[in-house]
């Protein structure tokens, strides 16, 4: 049958390079989002330091939310990163965060020390941008199609 037209089968390696690179930007973003938040402490002060860095708290917890479940939708990455942040948030009330950040660099950067109520709406911002930069990126992907 020459000249007959056979479907394109998308082999397994398609599969698992889509996969990877469904986490691949996400990892990415996150990696950048880390750099952005010691850099922010360490060019900015006051306010603006601490509420960028609050931001950028829920924006890295949002795309290891997509790093973990890459086909998670970009709305319930954000909810739950702003969720996420704000349980953390609520956690410092007990003064568990404090004694564990005493001791450990790691839960201080993590888990913080005192609770802050402004703190609250900057993670809801960081989460909307994590969305807004991941709309762009998947309509972005879309139009190349």
């Amino acid at each position: 049958m020459s000249g007959a037209h056979r479907p394109t089968v998308r082999s397994r390696d398609d599969g698992v390079a889509a996969a990877l690179r469904r986490r691949a930007v996400p990892a990415v973003a996150a990696v950048l989002t880390v750099v952005a938040g010691l850099s922010v402490r360490s060019v900015l002060a006051g306010d603006v330091a601490k509420y960028a860095g609050d931001a950028l708290y829920a924006l890295l917890i949002f795309w290891l939310v997509l790093v973990v479940a890459p086909r998670t939708r970009g709305w319930v990455a954000a909810v739950v990163a702003c969720g996420f942040s704000v349980a953390v948030e609520l956690f410092q009330l007990t003064g568990v965060p404090a004694t564990l950040g005493a001791h450990s660099t790691l839960a201080r950067l993590v888990l913080g020390t005192t609770f802050n109520a402004p703190d609250l709406p900057w993670y809801a911002v960081g989460a909307a941008a994590g969305w807004a930069l991941h709309r762009l990126v998947v309509l972005r992907g879309t139009a190349r199609r």
